[in-house]
C-alpha cells in the first residue's frame, strides 16, 4: 500500500514538532498517491486537533496505555502498523520516538533511519536526508526494505492544512503482551518551563562563560528579560555548572528556536548539529577564530560580561 503512517504519542502532546510530523506525513502521502493514517497512542484528548489534518486517525487509548511504557508503546504501535501496511511509518525526534524506531522496525520487517531532516520520495524509493560527521555533511540514505520506519526532527517542518472534512477517529483496543520492563519512577524538572525543544528563543552558555555564577546571573537576568529558555554546550554541562538536561548538541537536545543567542560557546559541530534548525544565530565569543562565527547570523568578539550588561539595559528600556 502507499499509504502513510504518523505515530503520535499523547505523553508529548500535539505541540510544534507533533504538527511538524504531520504535515510531512500529509506530503508525502500526496506524492505516493496514498492516505494519511495517524496513530495516537495514549489519552486520545488530542484526537480531534489531529482529525482535520488527516485521513484517519487511529486511537490506541485502553488502560493498559494510560501511561507510556515502552513495552506496552511498541506492542501497540506494532499491532496497529501491521493492520495498515504503511509504505512509510514517521515518527517524531523525542525521546519516546527514538526508543521505538529501530526495534519498530524489525518488528515490521522495515528499514529504520532516525535523525533525519527530510524525506523524499523518487519512484517507488524512499530516500531520507540526514546529517552526518558530527553536522559537517549530509547523508542521503535509501530504505531498501518496507515499511521505512523513520524519525524525524520535525520542530522546522511546515504543519499541514486543515482538510475541507475531517478524518475519521477510530478507538482500538490492542492485545498487549506482559511487560518484561517498567518504568517505575518518573521525575519532572523545571515543570513550569517550556520545553527546551518547544522554545521560540534560547540563551545558551558554553565554556567560555567560566563558572556557574555567570548561569544564574548574567545569562539568567538576559534570558527573563526576553522570556527565553536557558541551554548550554556539553562542555558547560561536563563541568557541572548548569543541569544535563540544558544540553543542547549531538549528544544532547536537538532545538529549532526563532533566536539562539550562544554566549561563550566555542561553535564545535557537535554543539551546532543541535542548532541546525535554529532560524537566527548570535554568537558572542571573545575568540575571533571561533568556529561559530561560521554559522551564526550575527556575531560579536567581545568579552560577554562588557557585551550583557549593554544588551540587558536596551532590551530593559524597550520593555518599559
Amino acid at each position: 500500500m502507499n499509504d502513510i503512517v504518523v505515530c503520535l504519542f499523547s505523553v508529548c502532546g500535539f505541540e510544534k514538532a507533533a504538527k511538524g510530523l504531520v504535515g510531512e506525513g500529509r506530503r508525502l502521502a500526496a506524492r505516493c498517491g496514498g492516505a494519511l493514517r495517524v496513530i495516537l497512542v495514549g489519552d486520545g484528548a488530542i484526537a480531534s486537533e489531529i482529525a482535520p489534518l488527516a485521513d484517519s486517525v487511529i486511537v490506541a487509548d485502553q488502560a493498559e496505555l494510560s501511561e507510556y511504557q515502552p513495552e506496552s508503546y511498541l506492542a501497540a504501535l506494532t499491532e496497529l502498523c501491521k493492520i495498515q501496511k504503511p509504505k512509510a511509518v514517521l515518527l517524531g525526534s523525542d525521546t519516546y520516538s527514538l526508543e521505538a524506531v529501530a526495534r519498530l522496525a524489525h518488528r515490521l520487517g522495515g528499514s529504520a533511519v532516525c535523525d533525519g531532516s527530510a524525506v523524499r520520495l523518487d519512484g517507488e524509493k524512499i530516500f531520507v536526508t540526514r546529517q552526518v560527521y558530527g553536522g559537517k555533511a549530509q547523508a542521503e540514505i535509501e530504505l531498501k526494505r518496507s515499511p521505512a520506519v523513520v524519525s524525524l526532527r520535525s520542530r522546522s517542518l511546515a504543519p499541514a492544512s486543515p482538510q475541507d472534512a475531517p478524518g475519521e477517529v477510530r478507538h482500538v483496543v490492542c492485545t498487549l503482551p506482559p511487560m518484561r520492563t517498567r518504568i517505575i519512577e518518573r521525575k519532572v524538572d523545571d515543570p513550569g518551563n517550556v520545553r527546551l525543544e518547544d522554545a521560540r528563543v534560547i540563551v545558551a552558555g558554553g565554556r567560555g562563560i567560566g563558572g556557574a555564577e555567570p548561569f544564574s546571573t548574567e545569562l539568567r537576568q538576559l534570558a527573563d528579560i526576553l522570556g527565553a529558555q536557558m541551554a548550554a554546550s556539553r562542555a558547560a554541562c561536563d563541568a557541572g555548572w548548569v543541569p544535563a538536561t540544558w544540553q543542547v548538541g549531538q549528544t544532547g537536545k536537538k532545538v529549532a528556536p526563532e533566536l539562539y543567542i550562544a554566549i561563550g560557546v566555542s561553535g564545535a559541530s557537535q554543539h551546532m548539529t543541535g542548532v541546525s534548525e535554529a532560524k537566527n544565530i548570535v554568537a558572542i565569543n571573545s575568540d575571533p577564530e571561533a568556529p561559530i562565527f561560521k554559522y551564526c547570523s550575527l556575531g560579536m568578539v567581545a568579552d560577554y560580561r562588557e557585551v550583557i550588561p549593554l544588551l540587558r539595559s536596551k532590551l530593559g528600556l524597550l520593555h518599559k
